[in-house]
Formats: C-alpha cells, structure tokens, sequence
C-alpha cells in the first residue's frame, strides 16, 4: 500500500488513519517521485496501473506543483471536478510535496449552471487565471475549455485571443465593469465583469458574462418591433372606442388620474361607503359610474340623485319615499324611495352637502343600520343599497359651521376619492380634446380638426370649469369655425389673453405696422419685468441687453403714468 523509494516505516495507526480518509494522499519527492499514497488517491485520479510520478497528474496539476515547490504556502488547483491542494513539506533532511485530493460535491450542479447558461460564464482568481469556463467559449474564441483553464486573460489579450481585458479595470475600480471585446474568430462581444470579494474585503474571484452583441442588438429590435406593435394596438383600441356612440368615456393620460381610477377599481370590489370630492366639472359622476360598472353590482340599478337639484321640503321624501297619506297631493298607494328602488345596487348622492340637516340625520342611521322608515309611516325597511356621494364642498369646514354633520362626515369618508381638477393635469387636455373632438365630429357629420397652435393655447389655460368647460368649448368651436381647421382666431379672448405666448400677436384689427410693434415691444417689456422683477432675467428671456431693458422699461413705465 505504501511503495516507492526509501519509503520509511510507518505507525500503524497512521496507516489505518490515512488509508480510512476520504481524500487522496500522495507524497512526491521534489523531483516528482511518489514516496507513498493511499488508495483513495488512485481512485480519486483514476490511475489504474502503477502511480510513480508527477508527470501521471493532470497538466494543470504539474503546474501547482512546481509552483509549490517555490511556494511557501498551499498552491490550490481545482480540474472538473477534483480539488488539488499542494503544499511544500520541509525537514533537515529532505524537501517534499505533499498533495491532498478532494471530491466537490457541488461542482457538477455548479458546472450546470455554467454550461446551460445561455451566456458564456468566465471565472478568475484574483490575478487573473481563468479557474472556470463555459463550453461557449470554443465557439467565441476557437478554443477548448481545457486550453483555457489555468490561462491568465492578461496573456490572451496580448495573444490576440480577445481584446482588451477587462482585469487591469476590475482591478484598478473594485467594482463591476463592462465593455466591448472582439476576438479572434471575429466575435463582438459585450463583456461585464464582477469582483467577488473575501470576508477580508480581498478579492477572491471575478466573475465575467459575455454575450455576443449581434444578439443583444437582435434583442432591442425585436423589442422595438414589439413595442411599435403595442403603439398600433394602442391606437387602434382607441380608436375603437371612439366609434361608440353617445356614451362618455374615461379618457385621461395623466399619472395622478391613473392612480385615482386604479384605487376606483379597487373599491369597486366592495360594498365600502366612497365620498368623491371635486371641483364642479371634474367628473364626479362618471367616476360614481365608473365604480358601479366595475362592481358586482353592475346588474342591478344605479340611481343619480342631486341633492342640490330638489326642493329641501321634497328630498326626504324622495330619498326614503312616504307611505299613503303621509301629506296632502301625495301618491293615494305611497311611494318607493330612491333607496328602496337602487335595492341590491348603487344610489348617487351627487351635491350631498346640499342636504338638509334633518335628512342628514335619516341618511346617517340608514348608514348604519341599513333601514329606514318611509314618510308617515312607522315600519322599517332593509335594503341593501351601496351608497356613493359626492361634493365640492369643502366638508370639514361645513362640519365646523355646524352646517354638516360631522358624524355623517365621517360615515361617508369611509373610503375618499378626490380628483384633481384640470389645471393639475394639463397633460389630459390633449387626449380630452381629442376625444370630445371625434365624438362631436360623429354628432354633427363633420370632418374638423383642431390645430396644434390651439391645443398648446388650450394647455396654458386653467380651466375654472373643468373638464365641463372644455368639453362645452370643443363643441362650441366644432360649431362656430368657418374651416375645417380650427385655429387661434377661433378662440375666445379669455383664453387667449391667459396664454402670454399669444398676447398681441392675434390682430384682429388693422393699424399702421410701426404702432404694432412698438405695442408688442411695450407689452413684452413689461410683462416680462412683472414675472421676473429683474432687469438681467429680463435680458436673458428677452435676449438683449440689460441696459436696453432698463431704458425701455423706464419709457414704458412713463408712458402709461400720461
């Protein structure tokens, strides 16, 4: 079991212990003789007949060992999947290399990952050695892993086997880097390297994953295809949706709408009490719609009701309904309320700050209790009604006048929608006017457009009615425009005098060119200097001297004390 020349005798204990261990054994002479090994070492190599030299181990082992024999510490080699650990053993009458051979029970489900990876995976040490390789890259550089293995990528570079390498910057940034490389066999390949770092903070490996650039090119135009086939679906989905007649739509390109119907869609799946706050116009109706539409109650009825829009001695009535002579010209069989009548659906309270004290009263217990009694009469009823209001009102403020109940306020903000109105998202009046525009179209059998000079007018405005404002504004230019165009001339004057970029420019009357000028010069001075308050921001908007500013502000400024 132990051979080779001048093979000491050995304890026999050490014998049992070294021949039981689960790694290979061997002692080399410092020429390369084997002294001694066990049979784990012959297995583990797979050397069937006599074990006598150095030269028997792979090529990568023979260079770990020379390399150990000038080493003063462990040269570690790892091939497939054996590990190699050399060491130099020295005494007073001999040197030798000890070699202990591991099993790595991980490497075959590390060297799958490797090989399958759709990338070409390249290891080093910290000094550039390749340690591991994927078969990939016979295909990228003309050559195999096992010429690979144990090469450092420096000594490639200048090989020509690629170029450059990426090490000396890994080395230089600690940190990950990429770049380009070509290769011999005429490969462009996009290259990102990875330190991996020791608990020490050393560095240990670098982790490079290559990929042909004609690939990643591939990639981006197939993306761009896809995305120009979306951009065509997208258009033509609208398009779609403008060919349906006589019914509003939700139309919005704004982030802060998106949000508030994605948190509609979310409250549309329960039965929870939502209160829509807005500015007059902004579309408080349609989101009540929207809502019930994309609730399971979207089978049974919705009811809009306008709480401001009634008689305050009728809208208990009309909410709760009365029972056979509950007052004088009243129905002789009674009536349902609209409470009763939306059973199992939505009721829209619209202007719900409108309501009566008194019936905010009745509306709170219906709320928590779901019943109510009918005027004049003395059973109660159950429904099961989903109840939506809606404001513009401020109603926390209502609350501290007294003038809303502050229970009722809290009852009906169990879930608060607030829309912002349209000067905060200036971005949807595009899509609006679009919208409104091949509706309107369609109604009247005409064929207009608008101009891109208005739309950006429209932009500037701050639309103090909302989204019903514009709206009433598109239909009124559809119908008053001479053309098919409609342009700034089509415009009302309140918009244009918000839009400064426009002011002056629009001549509606003739007089003597000189005049003009001097009147836009007059305006532009002085409504620059009402922004800025600064003679040299004036300057640099106006593109002219601070001293011209200064000289025709003071001639203006006179003139308009005459």
């Amino acid at each position: 079991m132990y051979e080779g020349v001048g093979v000491k005798t050995v304890d026999s204990h050490l014998r049992k212990m070294v021949d039981a261990s689960p790694m290979g054994l061997i002692l080399f002479s410092r020429d390369g003789t084997v002294l001694c090994h066990n049979d784990r070492a012959r297995y583990l190599l797979g050397i069937d007949g006599d074990f006598t030299a150095v030269r028997q181990l792979p090529r990568q082992a023979q260079e770990a060992f020379r390399e150990a024999e000038r080493s003063e510490s462990s040269v570690y080699v790892q091939i497939k999947a054996l590990r190699f650990f050399f060491r130099c053993v020295r005494d007073e009458e001999s040197v030798c290399i000890l070699l202990t051979v591991m099993e790595d029970p991980n490497y075959w489900e590390l060297e799958c990952i490797i090989q399958e990876s759709f990338d070409e995976i390249l290891v080093t040490d910290a000094e550039g050695r390749i340690t591991k390789i994927s078969s990939k890259c016979e295909e990228l550089y003309g050559m195999s892993a096992e010429e690979l293995i144990g090469k450092r990528t420096t000594e490639l570079a200048e090989q020509g086997i690629f170029s450059p390498s990426l090490i000396p910057r890994v080395l230089k940034e600690k940190k990950k880097v990429s770049g380009v490389q070509v290769t011999r066999t005429g490969k462009k390949l996009y290259v990102t390297g990875n330190p991996v770092f020791d608990d020490d903070g050393n560095l240990y490996r670098i982790v490079f994953n290559s990929r042909e650039v004609s690939e990643i090119e591939a990639l981006e135009n197939r993306l761009h295809e896809t995305e120009k086939l979306l951009n065509k679906y997208r258009t033509e989905l609208h398009q779609l949706k403008l060919l349906v007649k006589d019914r509003k739509e939700i139309v919005y390109q704004s982030d802060k709408m998106e949000q508030v119907y994605l948190l509609a869609t979310k409250v549309a799946q329960v039965d929870s009490t939502v209160l829509i706050v807005g500015e007059t116009g902004v579309g408080k109706g349609m989101m009540a719609r929207f809502i019930h539409q994309k609730s399971n109650r979207r089978n049974h009825q919705m009811i809009e009701i306008n709480c401001g829009a009634i008689p305050e001695n009728l809208i208990e009535s009309e909410l709760f309904g009365y029972e056979r002579g509950a007052f004088t010209g009243a129905n002789r069989e009674g009536k349902k309320g609209v409470l009763e009548l939306a059973d199992n659906g939505t009721l829209f309270l619209d202007e719900i700050a409108e309501l009566p004290l008194n019936v905010q009263s009745k509306l709170l217990h219906f709320l928590q209790e779901n019943t109510f009694r009918r005027v004049g009469g003395s059973r109660l009823i159950r429904v099961n009604t989903r109840i939506i209001a809606a404001t513009n009102k401020d109603l926390p403020q209502l609350v501290k006048e007294k003038k809303f109940r502050e229970d009722l306020y809290y009852r009906l903000n169990v879930i608060p929608i607030t829309i912002p109105p349209l000067r905060h998202r200036k971005e949807d009046v595009p899509v609006l006017v679009e919208n409104f525009l091949s509706r309107l179209n369609q109604k009247y059998q005409m064929n207009k457009r608008i101009s891109d000079e208005v739309i950006e007018a429209l932009m500037t405005y701050d639309w103090p009615g909302n989204v019903r404002e514009l709206e009433n504004l598109v239909e009124r230019l559809i119908v008053t425009a001479e053309g098919n165009t409609v342009t700034l001339r089509d415009l009302p004057d309140h918009i244009l005098n918000r839009n400064p970029s426009h002011c002056g420019v629009i001549v509606k009357n003739i007089y003597p060119l000189k005049e003009a000028v001097e009147d836009l010069e007059k305006q532009l001075v002085l409504m620059t200097y009402e922004k800025y308050k600064n003679t040299y921001k004036c300057a640099e908007v106006l593109k002219v001297n601070q001293s011209t500013v200064v000289r025709k502000l003071q001639k203006y400024r006179k003139e308009s004390k005459v």
